[in-house]
């Protein structure tokens, strides 16, 4: 537990000593959040979605945590292959290696969220707080798993980037309040985090049965990517 603690420590400081990631973190929620009530809005009303106001702004601040954290879970993978074999071969083990990654993932998703949740509430405010940072968190959540599974499948940097960039533009525009929600909007990972976070920028609450579909893509979104580490680490051992 030890090693898993100080590997995990070091892979988180690792991408916070990067001053871009630092700028990303405030800058990037700011952004989305403070645009979002007019610019998602208009995008909604062309799409034939019906997202507006601070609907709007909340699910914004969940598509920011959603775009760093599946962009630091995709580097997470292309910047490790390297240190993770060393220090698999080194005698920590893949299984270690892997869960000292994805606590490091979950440690940047949550502070991704709370940079996110609390830009809403000074830009914006929320009627239903802790719905409102639950449904942030589960984007951040979903996204690292799919930046992790990209990155475990994609090398190259640029390309993998793309991938991620490609995959969150068809979840956002796509999604629940920016479109019909039909078609490829059912399949999405993120749907029920934003109709949850939707719902709670409303002040209104949502139904068990979206928490426990919230929760799942979550935790199977975690899964996927500490089954990444570990085999990137264990194949790169034998």
């Amino acid at each position: 537990m030890t090693a898993i603690a100080i590997s995990g420590a070091e892979f988180l400081r690792e991408h916070l000593r990067a001053r871009m990631t630092l700028a990303m973190l405030v800058v990037l929620p700011a952004l989305f959040v403070l645009v979002s009530a007019s610019v998602l809005g208009e995008f909604a009303k062309a799409l034939g979605g019906s997202v507006a106001g601070d609907s709007a702004s909340a699910l914004g601040a969940g598509w920011a945590a959603a775009f760093l954290a599946g962009a630091l879970g995709f580097f997470q993978v292309s910047s490790s292959r390297g240190a993770d074999r060393r220090l698999a071969l080194a005698g920590m083990g893949a299984v270690r290696v892997a869960v000292a990654r994805i606590s490091a993932s979950v440690t940047l998703g949550l502070l991704i969220s709370l940079v996110a949740f609390a830009t809403l509430l000074l830009a914006a405010g929320v009627a239903h707080p802790p719905h409102a940072f639950a449904a942030i968190l589960a984007f951040a959540l979903i996204y690292i798993g799919i930046g992790t599974l990209v990155g475990s499948l994609i090398s190259d940097p640029l390309e993998g980037s793309l991938t991620v960039a490609f995959i969150f533009l068809i979840d956002a525009f796509s999604g629940p309040g920016m479109s019909g929600g039909d078609g490829i909007a059912q399949l999405m990972p993120t749907r029920k985090a934003a109709d949850v976070l939707i719902a709670a920028g409303a002040g209104q609450g949502s139904p068990t049965g979206d928490w426990i579909a919230v929760g799942l893509a979550a935790l199977g979104a975690l899964a996927l990517a500490t089954i990444a580490f570990w085999l990137s680490a264990r194949s790169r051992s034998s």
